[in-house]
C-alpha cells in the first residue's frame, strides 16, 4: 500500500488547461532577504547591499537582486501545490526584468498555462507557463516563461 504522504497531489500533465491563470499569494521583500541572498550567492553588488551607495545610484535605493525576486516567485508558484510531486524537471526559463523591486515591496506571481506538449518518452509532457511577477502597485517587475516537464497520469 502506498503512503499518502508520498502520493502526488500536484497536477498531472493532462490536467493543465491552456489559458488557465493561477495567482500566488504575496510576499514582502525585506532587508534580511537581500542580505541572506547576497551571502548565499556571493553577489554583494552595492546596489543590493550598500544603502549609502544606492542613494546616489541609478535606482535611488537598494534594490532586490533580480534572481532573488524570481526565486521567490518560483517558490510561490510551488506553494500553489500544482507541482507537488508531479514536476519531473525544470526545462527552461526566459525572463525579462522590467521594474525594480525594493525593500518593502510585496510581490506575487501570475501564471498562465500557455502551452502543453506531450513528451511520453520523458514520462509526461512539457508545460509552458507564462509568468508575471507583479508588485503591490500593479507594476510588472518581471515577465517571461517557465518550461516544466510534468508527470503523466499513471
Amino acid at each position: 500500500m502506498s503512503n499518502p504522504a508520498e502520493s502526488p497531489r500536484g497536477l498531472y500533465f493532462e490536467e493543465f488547461v491552456v489559458g488557465e491563470v493561477l495567482r500566488t499569494r504575496g510576499r514582502t521583500i525585506t532587508e534580511s532577504d537581500l542580505v541572506a541572498f547576497a551571502g548565499l550567492t556571493g553577489d554583494y553588488n552595492p546596489m543590493h547591499t550598500d544603502a549609502e551607495y544606492s542613494q546616489g545610484a541609478f535606482m535611488g535605493a537598494r534594490v532586490a537582486h533580480g534572481l532573488l525576486t524570481l526565486s521567490y516567485a518560483v517558490g510561490q508558484a510551488y506553494q500553489l501545490g500544482i507541482l507537488e510531486r508531479t514536476v519531473l524537471g525544470f526545462r527552461g526559463l526566459e525572463m525579462k526584468f522590467s521594474a525594480p523591486v525594493f525593500i518593502g515591496d510585496t510581490i506575487h506571481a501570475e501564471l498562465k498555462v500557455a502551452e502543453t506538449r506531450a513528451g511520453w518518452r520523458l514520462g509526461g509532457g512539457i508545460v509552458v507557463l507564462e509568468m508575471r511577477v507583479i508588485k503591490q502597485d500593479g507594476a510588472i517587475a518581471q515577465k517571461g516563461s517557465l518550461s516544466l516537464l510534468m508527470m503523466s497520469r499513471p
